[in-house]
């Protein structure tokens, strides 16, 4: 399979906790659909401590893995929502 484009998608949106609320990501998004995976090179801005973590509440929101060849994060259902 192809990779992602190096380049990426220009639109931006950010990633919030669904528990507490706080910022998680700004990340590159392509297209209209729910947010499934986030590749590691379109994250722009990263707010977290650990990976897949969250900051505030420690609440584990996606888990690390390789699609298409390249790094990304898996979101966990209803775990993260994107404004």
């Amino acid at each position: 399979m192809a990779k992602p484009n190096k380049k990426g998608p220009t639109r931006t949106v950010d990633i919030y906790c669904s528990h507490c609320k706080t910022q998680l990501y700004t990340y590159r998004k392509g297209g209209k659909g729910a947010l499934i995976k986030c590749f590691k090179e379109r994250i722009t801005k990263d707010f977290t401590v650990n990976p897949a973590t969250c900051a505030e509440c420690d609440t584990v929101f996606a888990r690390d893995t390789l699609i298409r060849g390249t790094p990304a994060f898996k979101i966990i259902g209803k775990k993260v929502f994107v404004k």
